[in-house]
């Protein structure tokens, strides 16, 4: 599969999206300096973009494959927090005609947290980095559409996939979307997100299947498949 192509934005923005890219040197600097110095200095120039895009394809080539059986061609999916768009782009370039509506922060916090956020006020994204990164990768600006979540303009059509992996309900309550996936699904509609709480999800949905557990993340998770809100 084609490798994936980062310039130095787009190197740091998934840096800070996914500190496990981070080599142990970076790691040590965060660690010891903080995350102010971390997020503003290191994280761009003391920054390999080209070693980075390795580790990332990898990282989501390994997404791509465990969630491969759920996508299909001419899907309409929606991502929520997926950041510069590894996995959506992996999708759109094995499934030319599935068109991929993004839900995305639009700023970089100044001190880069990595938790619990009961606001959702916490970002570390930028939409026209999103757009370089599939602009760069080959994608067509027609198979995309990137949405500010704080302008609260959000698409309003079915999707056949909804996917937030570790972003929906790992970082921020699933409430905050609650209403619009209710809208924006139907009892086809699938719903693949981590969340710290899988069994709260038997009381919103008629069917719940647990797909992974994630005991080597920040918050130990576990990727459920949801369908089908209850009435």
């Amino acid at each position: 599969m084609e490798p994936i192509k980062f310039n130095r934005e787009i190197a740091q923005l998934a840096l800070l999206q996914r500190i496990e890219l981070a080599d142990p040197f970076l790691k040590k600097i965060r660690k010891r300096l903080g995350r102010y110095l971390f997020s503003k200095i290191f994280s761009k120039f003391f920054i390999n973009p080209e070693k980075l895009s390795k580790k990332y394809f990898e990282l989501f080539l390994s997404e791509y494959i465990s969630l491969q059986n759920f996508f299909k061609d001419s899907q309409n999916v929606l991502t929520i927090g997926g950041g510069i768009g590894g996995l959506e782009l992996l999708i759109m370039r094995n499934f030319k005609n599935t068109k991929i509506d993004l839900i995305e922060k639009n700023y970089i916090s100044n001190k880069i947290k990595y938790g619990w956020d009961n606001e959702n006020d916490e970002a570390y994204n930028k939409l026209s980095i999103i757009e370089d990164f599939f602009k760069i990768n080959g994608i067509d600006s027609l198979n995309f559409k990137t949405y500010d979540f704080d302008k609260k303009i959000f698409p309003d059509r079915k999707y056949d996939l909804i996917i937030s992996l570790y972003s929906l309900d790992y970082h921020y309550d699933f409430n905050i979307y609650q209403n619009f996936l209710i809208k924006v699904s139907n009892q086809n509609s699938k719903i693949i997100f981590d969340t710290i709480r899988p069994d709260y999800f038997n009381t919103l949905f008629e069917s719940v299947e647990i797909l992974k557990e994630g005991n080597s993340t920040i918050h130990k998770s576990k990727r459920i498949i949801c369908s089908n809100f209850k009435k």
